[in-house]
């Protein structure tokens, strides 16, 4: 019998699963109060306005919506997006707007235009662990800016020409950053680009959090401060629902080409069909009316977590509490380590994400990431005194004399 050896590429072999997605399937155990998964909350899904929406897109434009369609995305939902984005500051055209299949396609299309074997490509310490898979296969050398409570350190990009040379672009979360939850001020989002336009590091700015503010919206976009030294990424995941994969890209035009090529190479097109009912939905302000009852719910989740996690925390801990997003960040005392702590918790009934998968390079094993939207308050209430209990615990097993 003869069989078949499959040769991998190298670039498979650098292709690793997601820590959390892996996580998603340990919480399925029944009673496991999960506040791993960066879900939007299933509450806020408009339900009846999408069904609506597929109605009058299939009533009325059935053929065209079921038909293969443009790559660059549907026409008048590009416009409304270049429309919505003059309010964080950016004046772009349609036609630097690319429809995507979620914001991670973008990462992905990303790696693939600007990523080289051995580059270095700038990243925040943490980052989001989706970016550090949609970048890995195409090779790059991962070099981390050092950040504070503010977010990303403006002279970290003038350490860059020593330390990373030639740098192709630096990965920003300004808005509720997955997985700290930080903001970064007006006054250091000014910093830091013009720190980077004078290292000569492009940007790459993926804001799908910045509509989750509680109290103030988040200062102008970073793309606002450098347009053509910025590629923007948007989602409609967590202001309507993730189950239609609809993201955006703003490109500066001389790049917008190579980015088209890259998508039509991937998958021709997102589908239409969800695109023109995702604009059905949205192009009438449904965002203005909708928005705030999703914030409504978050802040007071977070305020229940923030609440949970004064009570029951031992001494030691340390956190912040967010201005917006769906994250809070904890890092534990010396001598722990989350991953080791995780199946204790699960065990107990709580789940959370350690944190040492965010980090690109040097990674805190003390940290945790904690969601804060997919349970209600009271269930919030409860899984943070069961971690309270977990960490007690271990707190009393590190503290234990050594015979």
């Amino acid at each position: 019998m003869s069989s078949t050896v499959w040769t991998q590429a190298r670039r498979a072999a650098r292709m690793n699963p997601s820590i959390i997605r892996e996580i998603l399937k340990v919480t399925e155990k029944p009673g496991v109060l999960s506040m791993a998964g960066g879900l939007p909350s299933s509450d806020t899904f408009p339900v009846d306005a999408l069904k609506a929406a597929c109605d009058t897109v299939l009533s009325k434009n059935a053929k065209e919506a079921l038909q293969y369609a443009a790559s660059e995305g549907f026409a008048p939902l590009r416009e409304w997006v270049a429309e919505r984005v003059k309010a964080l500051g950016m004046n772009i055209s349609p036609d630097q707007v690319l429809i995507t299949s979620g914001s991670q396609q973008g990462l992905d299309l990303v790696g693939k235009i600007l990523c080289d074997q051995g580059v270095p490509v700038a990243v925040e310490t943490p980052t989001y662990l989706g970016a550090l898979q949609a970048f890995t296969p195409y090779e790059p050398n991962f070099t981390s800016l050092e950040t504070d409570e503010g977010g990303v350190r403006p002279e970290a990009f003038g350490r860059l020409a020593h330390d990373a040379p030639g740098t192709r672009f630096a990965y920003l979360l300004p808005n509720y950053q997955n997985p700290t939850g930080r903001v970064m001020s007006l006054e250091r989002r000014e910093a830091v680009m013009a720190a980077a336009k004078a290292a000569g590091v492009p940007v790459v700015e993926d804001n799908p959090y910045g509509d989750l503010w509680f109290d103030e919206a988040p200062p102008p976009a970073l793309a606002s401060l450098w347009p053509e030294g910025t590629i923007y990424l948007g989602s409609f995941s967590k202001v309507l629902t993730p189950g239609f994969r609809l993201g955006f890209l703003i490109a500066p035009k001389e790049l917008y080409p190579k980015f088209l090529q890259a998508k039509q190479a991937a998958d021709l097109h997102t589908p239409g069909f969800n695109q023109r009912v995702v604009h059905e939905v949205v192009k009438n302000g449904f965002l203005d009316q909708h928005v705030p009852k999703i914030r409504a719910i978050y802040k007071a989740n977070r305020d229940a977590m923030a609440e949970g996690l004064r009570k029951h925390l031992p001494e030691g801990c340390e956190w912040q509490s967010p201005k917006g997003g769906m994250f809070f960040w904890i890092r534990l005392p010396e001598g722990f380590d989350a991953m080791a702590l995780l199946p204790l918790a699960v065990e107990a009934g709580i789940a959370f994400v350690p944190g040492a998968a965010f980090y690109a390079q040097s990674p805190d094993p003390r940290t945790m990431r904690l969601s804060f939207v997919t349970l209600t308050p009271e269930l919030i209430a409860d899984g943070i005194a069961i971690l309270g209990k977990v960490l007690r615990e271990a707190m009393a097993v590190v503290d234990e004399p050594t015979p």
